[in-house]
C-alpha cells in the first residue's frame, strides 16, 4: 500500500496561484491558526485583527503566483499580513486615532533592562509603543515580540539591515523619552 503525503504550503501556494480553491482552503486552515497568534500579539484589538486576517489571505489568494520560492511560504504570508497591519496603523494614526498595540509578555528568562521597563507599567508601555510610527513599533515588535534577529526583521519587512538597526535606535530612544 503507497503512502499518500499531504502536500507542503509551496505545493498548496503553486495550486492556489493555478486557481484551486481546495488547494486554497487546506492552506487557509494551516496558517491562519499562526497568522491570527502572531496578528494577536502585535494588535488589542480584534476587529483590526480580523480585517488584516482577511486581507491578507485575499491578497494570497490574488498574488500567489508572485510566490518566489525563495523562503517558506508561511514566512511570506506572514510578511504580507504584518504589512497589513502597519497599513491598518498608518490609517489609525492618519486619523488620529488611537492606535491598539498588545503588550510586551514578560519572559521566564533572566530579564533585561527592556523587560523589566516593559513588565512595570504595561498601561504605559503601551500607551508609548502606540506613538511610535508605524515603521518604528513594526521594528521593535519584531525584534523584541517576535525575537526575530535584525537579517530576520530586514527580511520581514522588506527593508535592509541597516534601517532596522537605525529604526530600532530610534524607537528605544522615543520610548526612554517617553519614560522620563
Amino acid at each position: 500500500m503507497e503512502e499518500r503525503l499531504e502536500p507542503d504550503d509551496a505545493q498548496l501556494l503553486s495550486r492556489v496561484a493555478a486557481g484551486d480553491r481546495a488547494a486554497f482552503g487546506l492552506l487557509h486552515d494551516g496558517l491562519a491558526p499562526l497568522i491570527l497568534l502572531r496578528l494577536r500579539r502585535r494588535c488589542t484589538d480584534e476587529e483590526i485583527v480580523a480585517d488584516v486576517l482577511q486581507d491578507t489571505f485575499v491578497t494570497v489568494w490574488r498574488c500567489a503566483a508572485g510566490f518566489r520560492g525563495d523562503g517558506e511560504v508561511a514566512a511570506w504570508v506572514w510578511t504580507i499580513a504584518s504589512r497589513r497591519l502597519i497599513d491598518a496603523f498608518r490609517r489609525r494614526a492618519a486619523r488620529g486615532e488611537v492606535i491598539p498595540v498588545a503588550r510586551v509578555p514578560e519572559t521566564g528568562s533572566a530579564a533585561s533592562a527592556e523587560d523589566v521597563a516593559l513588565a512595570a507599567s504595561p498601561d504605559v508601555v503601551a500607551t508609548q509603543l502606540g506613538r511610535l510610527s508605524p515603521q518604528l513599533r513594526a521594528v521593535i515588535q519584531a525584534l523584541v515580540l517576535d525575537e526575530l534577529t535584525v537579517r530576520e526583521t530586514a527580511v520581514l519587512l522588506g527593508i535592509p539591515p541597516g534601517t532596522v538597526q537605525t529604526r530600532a535606535r530610534r524607537a528605544r530612544l522615543q520610548l526612554r523619552e517617553g519614560f522620563e
